[in-house]
């Protein structure tokens, strides 16, 4: 059943903190759950250190019955959860001050500093990842004798993330974005190309002739599908699932196990709700990705 079937059954917040906190969960990723669940029309907030648990938790929506998901700090890539459990335990005594008073209250070593800067998580503290990763990068961990004492030092003026760098650190730390998706920024040369969005395919009829393009978050083999390949893709209105036939896959192996943004020419087939698009071709669009690393869920 797809997220979206389940979203509509369950409690959409608590079922995507559920499935973020039992990761790795088998074919979905994080920002194909955070995304579906952002679609249903739940608020989801970033990663705090000043907030967040390790796992991913509820929060009141003031003026609102459903509750917002917090994103936990176990979603950071190369946080420790023994730092993570420090950082929770120092903020229950008292809030932070300072980037380096959750250093030193918390007992984190540079590499859980880092981790947390690039991550956006010291945004509270520290403002943008420039200006996190600066506040960070002088710590020095304190004798018990100076513990609790501050220095007065003069933050440089650092220009912050542009939009795009923001996004690309994103996936690379925490495997989802709650910025803007990465195909709104790639929206006019991909329409420059005409290739639909995946809101265009859900509305196009049976049997049409379709050019789309999307992330891929997912290629699936089941032992019954004799050698078809199902590859679901995402843009910044939803998924797209796409069909291909054994004799393609065999033409275009390294487009389609090779592709971070594929392009797909084919038809559109419709069974009632569940719409697919048949492959005829695959293009490889991946460079227009840049520096953006994002890892699809192959054949689990």
């Amino acid at each position: 059943m797809y997220v979206s079937a389940w979203l509509k059954r369950y409690e959409p917040a608590a079922f995507t903190g559920a499935l973020l906190n039992s990761l790795p969960m088998g074919f979905y990723a994080p920002a194909q759950l955070v995304g579906d669940a952002r679609r249903h029309g739940v608020p989801v907030r970033p990663a705090d250190v000043t907030v967040s648990e390790w796992d991913c938790t509820l929060e009141k929506v003031e003026e609102s019955p459903d509750p917002a998901l917090r994103l936990g700090l176990r979603l950071v890539a190369g946080l420790s959860e023994a730092g993570a459990q420090r950082i929770v335990d120092a903020r229950r005594v008292a809030p932070f001050a300072s980037s380096a008073d959750l250093a030193h209250r918390a007992a984190l070593d540079r590499r859980d500093l880092a981790c947390l800067a690039e991550a956006d998580a010291l945004a509270a503290l520290s403002g943008h990842r420039h200006g996190a990763a600066w506040a960070v990068a002088g710590v020095e961990r304190l004798p018990p004798l100076l513990s609790g004492a501050t220095f007065a030092e003069a933050d440089p003026e650092l220009p912050p993330p542009t939009e795009g760098e923001d996004i690309v650190a994103d996936y690379r730390t925490l495997s989802l974005t709650l910025r803007r998706h990465p195909l709104s920024l790639l929206r006019p040369k991909l329409e420059r190309r005409r290739l639909a969005t995946a809101a265009e395919i859900a509305q196009t009829p049976h049997g049409r002739i379709v050019r789309t393009a999307g992330i891929v978050i997912g290629r699936q083999r089941p032992d019954t599908a004799s050698g078809v390949i199902f590859v679901t893709l995402e843009d910044e209105t939803g998924a797209i699932n796409v069909i291909v036939w054994r004799d393609l896959s065999d033409r275009q192996r390294r487009e389609l196990l090779g592709a971070r943004l594929l392009a797909v020419f084919g038809k559109v087939e419709r069974e009632g709700q569940v719409v697919h698009v048949l492959a005829g071709r695959l293009a490889d669009l991946s460079p227009m990705l840049g520096d953006l690393q994002i890892r699809s869920r192959d054949f689990h």
